[in-house]
């Protein structure tokens, strides 16, 4: 199952890849610093808010739809939890209003309108992706990620030309969702039909639901407190810096950790189900050296390429500040990504997703201290150096809590090799010249690529060696046939 969801699920995450550079090429040229700085603050005010109040019905549909497909009581887990979506939602719009009535007017206001008001269509396309991937429809669920990550960036893009500036950006994403719902809803909702409200199976999916939702809001606050405190101590504009070169490095890595995520999370989940401890061990040691292997080389080069990178994707008034910004996020969002993708997946499995909560509670108030220390004496540099330490942190709260609730294994012989073949990957790399630009991007990202390709295959990194023999093998038998 694994295998074949990251075929499934790959070409939704190069359209992400794509689009998201995109996102950044452009807004970071048709809006201004300050208009950059008043999105990315929107931006992360719209995640907090999704978070908060639906991302526990999107866990529960992700987690207990396995246990209850084909069974008689299936549209009833879809009626329970499409009701508390409704629940959810009446009680979010009434106080999202309250609160943009008593906010003063500014352009921040009408950014944080539009965001506030796209949160109701992304949640619920967010269940629907949830119930798609659970059910492993990773066609359907690629079809529906590819509009809306590709039309969102779109319809941005015609906002913002039409004068809404920065919540035009914010406003994209909003509009293709409550698109997307036309079609993909009625579909879904009729497999609650007949089905029924049960506050026991409710009060259930939230037990297990909200720790996930708690533990995610604080996820959000590590990554996001930063940029609100920029704005405090210093200005819009160096929150769109900054914002700038976070995305830049977060959004390359995320790509990559939402892709493995995407086929892990339900091939862990189907692992245990079937085949117990055991057979969830087997496959989580082969998921997590697959995600070292890929992963901890994509941060060292995203470092390595950090200023030809952002002298190629950033806009001319942001692109110095965010190269130097991006190094440090490219080990945040590495050390952010084996956490959330490998080891925090140990408390949803065991189902003690209580213990989440210490897991993110902990780098999130030394994150805020740090920042609070930092920024007003060091800048943005202050910001970048928090979010690694804290990063650093989750991860290894993160590892030291999970052995109690569902040791996962930990591949060291790998994660060895893959950090011998990065070494060699950057000296080889830091020995190029720096002309700057496009062609600099290319001549180091491919000669890095291909240093690491050849000592990975030195070191045998993941059984490398017997996966290309195999393939010749078959390669020769088709030949000769």
């Amino acid at each position: 199952m694994f295998w074949r969801g990251l075929l499934g699920y790959l070409p939704a995450n190069v359209v992400q890849g794509v689009v998201g550079m995109l996102a950044i090429v452009l807004f970071t040229r048709v809006l201004s610093p300050a208009e950059y700085g008043v999105y990315a603050l929107a931006f992360t005010a719209m995640s907090l808010g999704h978070t908060l109040v639906f991302t526990w019905i999107e866990a529960a549909m992700a987690r207990f739809y396995a246990r209850e497909a084909g069974s008689a009581s299936l549209a009833d887990h879809f009626a329970t939890l499409y009701r508390c979506w409704l629940a959810a939602a009446l009680v979010f719009t009434v106080t999202a209003s309250i609160a943009m009535v008593l906010w003063p007017p500014s352009a921040l206001k009408a950014a944080l309108a539009v965001g506030l008001a796209s949160i109701l269509g992304r949640s619920l396309i967010k269940l629907i992706q949830e119930r798609r991937r659970a059910a492993g429809e990773a066609r359907a669920f690629a079809i529906l990620d590819i509009i809306q990550t590709a039309g969102g960036l779109g319809i941005g893009l015609i906002l913002i030309a039409l004068g809404m500036h920065a919540a035009g950006a914010i406003a994209g994403s909003g509009v293709i969702a409550a698109i997307g719902l036309l079609w993909a809803l009625p579909g879904e909702l009729r497999r609650g039909q007949g089905g029924h409200f049960e506050a026991a199976r409710a009060r259930a999916y939230a037990a297990y639901g909200v720790p996930i939702a708690a533990s995610l809001v604080l996820a959000a606050a590590l990554a996001t407190t930063d940029r609100f405190l920029l704005a405090l101590y210093l200005n819009d504009t160096s929150v769109g810096i900054y914002h700038a070169g976070y995305s830049l490095a977060s959004r390359s890595l995320d790509v990559l950790f939402i892709w493995l995520g995407m086929a892990s999370g339900p091939a862990l989940i189907m692992a245990l189900e079937r085949g117990g401890t055991e057979a969830l061990k087997i496959s989580a040691r082969q998921q997590a050296s697959l995600m070292v292997a890929l992963a901890v080389p994509a941060a060292v080069g995203l470092a390595l390429v950090a200023r030809p990178l952002a002298d190629v994707i950033v806009g001319p008034a942001l692109r110095v500040g965010a190269a130097r910004v991006t190094p440090w996020i490219a080990a945040s969002a590495l050390f952010s990504g084996l956490t959330v993708y490998y080891l925090n997946p140990a408390f949803t499995l065991a189902r003690r997703t209580g213990l989440l909560l210490g897991v993110m509670a902990a780098p999130a108030l030394v994150n805020i201290g740090l920042n609070l220390v930092l920024i007003p004496k060091f800048g943005l540099d202050g910001a970048m150096w928090s979010t690694t330490a804290s990063y650093g942190l989750g991860m290894v709260a993160s590892f030291a809590l999970g052995r109690r609730a569902l040791p996962l294994p930990i591949p060291v012989a790998e994660i060895a090799r893959a950090g011998v073949a990065s070494l060699a990957m950057a000296l080889a790399v830091m020995s190029l010249p720096s002309q700057g630009g496009a062609l600099e991007l290319m001549e180091k990202a491919s000669i890095g690529a291909m240093v690491y390709g050849l000592a990975a295959l030195a070191l045998d990194l993941c059984g490398l060696r017997a996966r290309l023999g195999v393939m010749l093998a078959r390669r020769r038998e088709s030949l000769a046939a």
